[in-house]
């Protein structure tokens, strides 16, 4: 049974709801919310989401979402199923792009703007900073790790603790609930309602939906035999069960860690 509104921790959704010039006004409230007074943002341009190399032997980086404030701050939001070997390096690799387009031809000071790179996180991210210094001022990562977040409706307090419960719940409701019942987020239900979509939408969206849970139930296997057989090789045997199912390489690739010239080999 379809629920009332799409999940959006699916490509189509999240794109559907962040992604587009008729909701950006969403993805402006909420990256505000993780982003300090100095670069709060009033407006925002969609950059071209697949960032070629400067060579065609070089790695590209293909972004869920990448876009460009009025005054240059770049950011890089993603949403990101599950844990991947690298996430941290991958993460640090992904800032590189938005850093070197800010090179200019000719003479330059190699003056910088901000660039953020925003993480939107379908698992427990282990890892953790040891100090919390801050290494550069222009370079910012922001995980939000979904399963620690438990607060229920009475306990919300914040714009972002809306945002946050928001996006946890939203395929799990069958109304707006009176905590959310304000401007920005009846829009965001009025976009997630399945019943709104055409029927190209909708054909994409159950597609996008069956992509995820697929690949959830097949990482999900994959992390509980890499406990006895080794990560890599169950990471292995999980991108080849998602590339017999026809899931995109693109897709496999950022789910499992692995290249996506390891994808095309198996």
């Amino acid at each position: 049974m379809i629920s009332k509104y799409f999940n959006p921790y699916t490509d189509f959704g999240f794109k559907k709801l962040f992604g587009e010039e008729a909701s950006k006004d969403l993805l402006i409230d909420f990256l505000n919310q993780l982003l300090p007074p100095q670069h709060q943002v009033a407006e925002l341009s969609f950059k071209n989401p697949e960032n070629m190399a400067d060579t065609s032997k070089e790695r590209k980086a293909i972004f869920d979402l990448f876009c460009q404030s009025a005054t240059g701050e770049r950011f890089i939001v993603e949403m990101q199923k599950a844990n991947m070997k690298y996430f941290k390096d991958r993460s640090l690799f992904y800032s590189t792009f938005p850093i070197r387009e800010q090179s200019e031809k000719g003479e330059w000071n190699f003056h910088l703007l901000p660039v953020y790179f925003v993480a939107i996180l379908n698992f427990k991210y282990d890892e953790k900073d040891e100090d919390g210094e801050v290494f550069y001022d222009k370079l910012h990562f922001k995980f939000l790790q979904m399963p620690l977040f438990n607060k229920q409706e009475h306990e919300l307090e914040t714009h972002f603790d809306k945002w946050v419960y928001f996006l946890k719940h939203l395929e799990d409701f069958d109304h707006i609930p009176a905590i959310l019942n304000e401007p920005i987020f009846q829009k965001g239900f009025d976009i997630a309602e399945v019943a709104h979509l055409s029927s190209e939408q909708y054909d994409a969206y159950l597609k996008s939906i069956l992509e995820y849970n697929e690949a959830k139930a097949t990482l999900d296997m994959a992390f509980y035999e890499g406990k006895t057989e080794g990560k890599v090789e169950a990471m292995q045997s999980a991108a080849k069960v998602l590339k017999s199912q026809g899931i995109a390489v693109s897709v496999i690739a950022l789910s499992t860690g692995l290249t996506e010239q390891e994808i095309e080999s198996f």
